[in-house]
Protein backbone atom coordinates (compact mmCIF):
# COMPACT_ATOMS: atom_id res chain seq x y z
CA UNK A 1 0.00 0.00 0.00
CA UNK A 2 3.02 2.52 0.78
CA UNK A 3 3.86 2.31 -3.17
CA UNK A 4 0.66 3.76 -4.59
CA UNK A 5 1.59 5.90 -8.08
CA UNK A 6 0.05 9.07 -6.64
CA UNK A 7 -1.33 11.08 -3.88
CA UNK A 8 -4.89 10.69 -4.92
CA UNK A 9 -5.50 7.26 -4.91
CA UNK A 10 -3.58 7.29 -1.55
CA UNK A 11 -5.96 10.27 -0.16
CA UNK A 12 -9.19 8.46 -1.67
CA UNK A 13 -8.07 4.78 0.58
CA UNK A 14 -7.68 7.46 3.37
CA UNK A 15 -10.76 9.20 2.98
CA UNK A 16 -12.89 5.44 2.42
CA UNK A 17 -10.92 4.14 5.63
CA UNK A 18 -11.79 6.90 7.66
CA UNK A 19 -15.54 7.24 7.00
CA UNK A 20 -15.54 3.35 7.10
CA UNK A 21 -14.49 3.34 10.56
CA UNK A 22 -16.51 6.48 12.04
CA UNK A 23 -19.67 4.89 10.41
CA UNK A 24 -19.00 1.35 12.50
CA UNK A 25 -18.38 3.48 15.81
CA UNK A 26 -21.69 5.21 15.05
CA UNK A 27 -23.38 1.71 14.68
CA UNK A 28 -21.99 0.47 17.81
CA UNK A 29 -22.94 3.27 19.62
CA UNK A 30 -26.52 3.95 18.36
CA UNK A 31 -27.43 0.32 19.25
CA UNK A 32 -25.97 0.69 22.86
CA UNK A 33 -26.71 4.13 24.14
CA UNK A 34 -29.81 4.76 21.95
CA UNK A 35 -32.75 5.06 24.71
CA UNK A 36 -34.64 1.53 24.79
CA UNK A 37 -38.17 2.12 24.07
CA UNK A 38 -40.33 0.68 27.19
CA UNK A 39 -44.06 1.09 25.27
CA UNK A 40 -44.91 -1.30 22.09
CA UNK A 41 -47.36 -0.09 19.29
CA UNK A 42 -50.46 -1.11 19.39
CA UNK A 43 -50.15 -3.07 15.78
CA UNK A 44 -47.24 -4.51 16.40
CA UNK A 45 -47.06 -7.62 15.14
CA UNK A 46 -46.74 -10.62 18.55
CA UNK A 47 -45.82 -14.12 17.52
CA UNK A 48 -46.51 -17.17 19.89
CA UNK A 49 -48.78 -14.65 21.89
CA UNK A 50 -45.96 -13.13 24.06
CA UNK A 51 -42.90 -12.67 21.37
CA UNK A 52 -42.99 -9.08 20.23
CA UNK A 53 -40.01 -7.27 17.57
CA UNK A 54 -38.25 -4.51 19.85
CA UNK A 55 -34.58 -3.25 19.97
CA UNK A 56 -33.03 -4.47 22.58
CA UNK A 57 -29.26 -4.20 22.37
CA UNK A 58 -27.17 -7.18 21.43
CA UNK A 59 -25.54 -9.30 24.26
CA UNK A 60 -21.86 -6.87 25.90
CA UNK A 61 -19.51 -9.60 24.59
CA UNK A 62 -20.70 -8.63 21.61
CA UNK A 63 -19.79 -4.81 21.97
CA UNK A 64 -16.33 -5.65 23.74
CA UNK A 65 -15.27 -7.46 20.96
CA UNK A 66 -16.20 -4.57 18.55
CA UNK A 67 -14.56 -2.22 20.46
CA UNK A 68 -11.79 -4.66 20.61
CA UNK A 69 -11.65 -5.19 16.62
CA UNK A 70 -11.18 -1.22 15.97
CA UNK A 71 -8.09 -1.00 19.07
CA UNK A 72 -6.63 -3.89 16.55
CA UNK A 73 -7.64 -1.81 13.57
CA UNK A 74 -5.75 1.65 14.63
CA UNK A 75 -2.85 -0.32 15.86
CA UNK A 76 -2.25 -2.44 13.08
CA UNK A 77 -2.63 1.03 10.32
CA UNK A 78 -0.65 2.87 12.93
CA UNK A 79 2.34 -0.08 12.75
CA UNK A 80 2.00 -0.78 9.45
CA UNK A 81 1.30 -0.03 5.88
CA UNK A 82 -2.56 0.25 4.75
CA UNK A 83 -3.38 3.89 5.41
CA UNK A 84 -3.22 5.35 1.88
CA UNK A 85 0.75 5.64 1.20
CA UNK A 86 1.48 6.36 4.88
CA UNK A 87 4.30 3.38 5.59
CA UNK A 88 3.48 2.67 8.85
CA UNK A 89 5.79 3.31 12.18
CA UNK A 90 7.68 -0.18 11.66
CA UNK A 91 8.54 1.11 7.98
CA UNK A 92 7.43 -3.22 7.07
CA UNK A 93 6.91 -3.90 3.50
CA UNK A 94 6.46 -7.11 1.79
CA UNK A 95 9.30 -5.68 -1.04
CA UNK A 96 11.98 -5.46 1.99
CA UNK A 97 11.02 -8.74 3.44
CA UNK A 98 11.26 -10.89 0.67
CA UNK A 99 14.73 -9.24 -0.17
CA UNK A 100 16.23 -9.88 3.36
CA UNK A 101 15.11 -13.87 2.14
CA UNK A 102 17.01 -13.54 -0.59
CA UNK A 103 19.90 -12.05 1.62
CA UNK A 104 19.07 -14.74 4.70
CA UNK A 105 18.97 -18.03 1.60
CA UNK A 106 22.00 -16.47 -0.31
CA UNK A 107 24.44 -16.65 3.27
CA UNK A 108 22.68 -20.19 4.13
CA UNK A 109 23.13 -21.78 0.80
CA UNK A 110 26.17 -19.68 -0.99
CA UNK A 111 29.15 -22.78 0.25
CA UNK A 112 26.59 -25.55 -1.23
CA UNK A 113 26.27 -23.38 -4.46
CA UNK A 114 29.26 -22.76 -5.09
CA UNK A 115 30.13 -26.66 -4.57
CA UNK A 116 27.46 -27.38 -7.11
CA UNK A 117 28.83 -24.61 -9.64
CA UNK A 118 32.04 -25.98 -9.07
CA UNK A 119 30.84 -29.76 -9.50
CA UNK A 120 30.76 -31.93 -12.91
CA UNK A 121 27.56 -33.02 -13.85
CA UNK A 122 29.04 -37.40 -13.15
CA UNK A 123 29.45 -35.72 -9.70
CA UNK A 124 26.10 -34.32 -9.27
CA UNK A 125 24.47 -37.36 -10.75
CA UNK A 126 25.91 -39.40 -8.12
CA UNK A 127 24.68 -37.37 -5.19
CA UNK A 128 20.82 -38.68 -4.77
CA UNK A 129 19.85 -35.69 -2.72
CA UNK A 130 21.23 -33.57 -5.93
CA UNK A 131 19.24 -35.39 -8.51
CA UNK A 132 15.36 -35.31 -5.92
CA UNK A 133 15.79 -31.62 -5.81
CA UNK A 134 16.12 -31.44 -10.10
CA UNK A 135 13.77 -33.65 -10.17
CA UNK A 136 11.42 -31.71 -8.47
CA UNK A 137 12.60 -28.73 -10.02
CA UNK A 138 11.66 -30.16 -13.24
CA UNK A 139 8.28 -31.13 -11.58
CA UNK A 140 7.38 -27.49 -11.31
CA UNK A 141 8.75 -25.95 -14.15
CA UNK A 142 9.00 -28.35 -17.36
CA UNK A 143 6.69 -31.43 -16.61
CA UNK A 144 3.60 -29.33 -17.28
CA UNK A 145 4.31 -29.45 -21.27
CA UNK A 146 7.34 -32.14 -21.33
CA UNK A 147 5.47 -34.40 -18.83
CA UNK A 148 6.83 -35.78 -15.11
CA UNK A 149 8.96 -38.09 -16.14
CA UNK A 150 10.47 -36.07 -19.42
CA UNK A 151 8.62 -38.49 -22.03
CA UNK A 152 7.06 -35.64 -24.07
CA UNK A 153 3.09 -35.48 -24.48
CA UNK A 154 0.38 -34.98 -26.66
CA UNK A 155 2.44 -34.82 -30.23
CA UNK A 156 3.36 -31.15 -29.32
CA UNK A 157 5.93 -31.49 -26.62
CA UNK A 158 9.04 -33.48 -27.23
CA UNK A 159 10.46 -36.59 -24.96
CA UNK A 160 13.88 -35.16 -23.00
CA UNK A 161 14.24 -39.08 -22.39
CA UNK A 162 15.97 -40.11 -25.64
CA UNK A 163 19.29 -39.73 -27.89
CA UNK A 164 17.54 -36.83 -30.23
CA UNK A 165 17.46 -33.50 -29.24
CA UNK A 166 16.10 -30.81 -32.14
CA UNK A 167 18.90 -28.35 -30.85
CA UNK A 168 21.49 -30.64 -29.72
CA UNK A 169 22.24 -32.59 -26.05
CA UNK A 170 25.38 -31.49 -25.54
CA UNK A 171 25.45 -30.06 -22.10
CA UNK A 172 26.40 -26.20 -23.74
CA UNK A 173 23.38 -26.70 -25.74
CA UNK A 174 20.74 -27.89 -23.53
CA UNK A 175 22.02 -24.93 -21.02
CA UNK A 176 21.19 -22.64 -24.17
CA UNK A 177 17.32 -24.09 -24.88
CA UNK A 178 17.01 -23.61 -20.80
CA UNK A 179 18.14 -20.27 -20.18
CA UNK A 180 17.09 -18.58 -23.34
CA UNK A 181 14.41 -20.51 -24.75
CA UNK A 182 13.81 -21.70 -28.39
CA UNK A 183 11.81 -20.59 -31.37
CA UNK A 184 11.06 -23.28 -34.00
CA UNK A 185 9.31 -22.75 -37.01
CA UNK A 186 8.53 -25.12 -40.10
CA UNK A 187 7.32 -22.38 -42.77
CA UNK A 188 4.24 -24.05 -44.63
CA UNK A 189 4.78 -25.39 -48.71
CA UNK A 190 1.58 -26.20 -49.42
CA UNK A 191 1.54 -23.08 -51.98
CA UNK A 192 5.13 -24.31 -53.52
CA UNK A 193 4.93 -28.06 -53.67
CA UNK A 194 0.82 -28.14 -54.73
CA UNK A 195 -0.72 -31.64 -53.40
CA UNK A 196 1.13 -33.67 -55.52
CA UNK A 197 4.45 -32.30 -54.48
CA UNK A 198 3.68 -32.25 -50.50
CA UNK A 199 2.63 -36.06 -51.32
CA UNK A 200 5.79 -36.72 -53.37
CA UNK A 201 8.08 -35.24 -51.02
CA UNK A 202 6.03 -37.33 -48.00
CA UNK A 203 6.99 -40.31 -49.46
CA UNK A 204 10.66 -40.08 -50.25
CA UNK A 205 10.98 -38.70 -46.69
CA UNK A 206 9.45 -41.89 -45.35
CA UNK A 207 10.64 -44.32 -48.23
CA UNK A 208 13.69 -42.49 -50.43
CA UNK A 209 15.70 -40.25 -47.75
CA UNK A 210 19.04 -42.13 -47.55
CA UNK A 211 18.52 -44.75 -49.47
CA UNK A 212 20.26 -45.91 -52.51
CA UNK A 213 17.13 -45.86 -55.11
CA UNK A 214 16.34 -42.24 -53.84
CA UNK A 215 18.21 -40.80 -56.99
CA UNK A 216 14.96 -42.20 -59.09
CA UNK A 217 12.49 -41.13 -56.31
CA UNK A 218 9.77 -38.06 -57.88
CA UNK A 219 9.98 -36.46 -54.96
CA UNK A 220 13.95 -36.30 -54.16
CA UNK A 221 14.47 -32.74 -56.98
CA UNK A 222 11.57 -31.30 -54.81
CA UNK A 223 13.28 -32.03 -51.60
CA UNK A 224 16.80 -31.10 -52.41
CA UNK A 225 15.16 -27.67 -53.37
CA UNK A 226 13.29 -27.05 -50.66
CA UNK A 227 13.78 -29.04 -47.80
CA UNK A 228 17.94 -29.62 -48.07
CA UNK A 229 18.93 -26.37 -46.85
CA UNK A 230 17.85 -27.02 -43.64
CA UNK A 231 17.60 -30.76 -42.74
CA UNK A 232 20.28 -31.53 -45.13
CA UNK A 233 21.13 -33.55 -48.05
CA UNK A 234 20.84 -36.84 -46.35
CA UNK A 235 18.02 -35.59 -43.93
CA UNK A 236 20.30 -36.05 -40.81
CA UNK A 237 18.95 -32.39 -39.69
CA UNK A 238 20.81 -29.13 -38.17
CA UNK A 239 20.87 -28.57 -34.51
CA UNK A 240 22.24 -25.14 -35.28
CA UNK A 241 18.88 -24.16 -36.58
CA UNK A 242 16.60 -26.46 -34.94
CA UNK A 243 15.88 -28.70 -37.73
CA UNK A 244 15.46 -32.26 -37.26
CA UNK A 245 16.66 -35.62 -38.15
CA UNK A 246 14.58 -37.01 -40.70
CA UNK A 247 16.07 -40.52 -41.05
CA UNK A 248 15.23 -41.77 -37.49
CA UNK A 249 12.41 -43.54 -36.14
CA UNK A 250 11.53 -39.99 -33.71
CA UNK A 251 9.14 -37.80 -34.54
CA UNK A 252 7.06 -35.02 -32.48
CA UNK A 253 4.55 -34.89 -34.71
CA UNK A 254 4.20 -37.60 -36.15
CA UNK A 255 5.95 -40.03 -38.80
CA UNK A 256 2.45 -41.25 -40.42
CA UNK A 257 2.57 -40.49 -44.20
CA UNK A 258 -0.28 -37.95 -43.51
CA UNK A 259 1.22 -36.55 -40.11
CA UNK A 260 4.33 -35.66 -42.09
CA UNK A 261 2.22 -34.11 -45.25
CA UNK A 262 0.72 -32.35 -42.64
CA UNK A 263 3.90 -30.98 -41.68
CA UNK A 264 5.13 -29.70 -45.42
CA UNK A 265 1.66 -28.28 -46.35
CA UNK A 266 0.80 -26.49 -43.29
CA UNK A 267 4.08 -25.90 -41.17
CA UNK A 268 5.16 -26.26 -37.44
CA UNK A 269 5.77 -23.74 -35.02
CA UNK A 270 7.32 -24.60 -31.38
CA UNK A 271 8.77 -22.50 -28.53
CA UNK A 272 10.22 -23.59 -25.73
CA UNK A 273 10.56 -20.34 -22.92
CA UNK A 274 13.03 -19.01 -21.85
CA UNK A 275 13.67 -19.62 -17.50
CA UNK A 276 17.12 -17.27 -17.29
CA UNK A 277 14.78 -14.46 -15.11
CA UNK A 278 13.37 -17.93 -13.27
CA UNK A 279 15.73 -20.67 -12.74
CA UNK A 280 19.30 -19.21 -11.50
CA UNK A 281 22.92 -20.78 -12.45
CA UNK A 282 22.91 -23.91 -9.78
CA UNK A 283 19.05 -24.62 -11.02
CA UNK A 284 20.04 -24.74 -14.15
CA UNK A 285 22.93 -27.20 -13.78
CA UNK A 286 21.21 -29.42 -12.05
CA UNK A 287 18.52 -29.41 -14.50
CA UNK A 288 21.15 -30.33 -16.88
CA UNK A 289 22.71 -33.39 -14.74
CA UNK A 290 19.18 -34.73 -14.27
CA UNK A 291 18.37 -34.70 -18.33
CA UNK A 292 21.54 -36.29 -19.56
CA UNK A 293 21.31 -38.82 -16.22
Amino acid sequence: MADMPNDFWSGWIVLLTAVSFIGLIWLVLSVYFTPQSETQASDEPVWDGDIREGNTAPPLWWFWLILATMVFSVSYLMLYPGLGSFSGALRWSMGHELQQNKRDYATKFSTISEDIIASSLADLQARPEVMKTAGNLFNQNCAACHGYEAQGQASLFPSLRDDEWQWGDAPEQIETSIRHGRKAVMMSWQTALKDEGVENVSDYILNGLGTSDSASHAGQAQYNLFCMACHGEKGEGNPLIGAPNLINDIWLYGGSMAAISESIAHGRQGEMPAYDTRLDDVQIKILIAWLKK
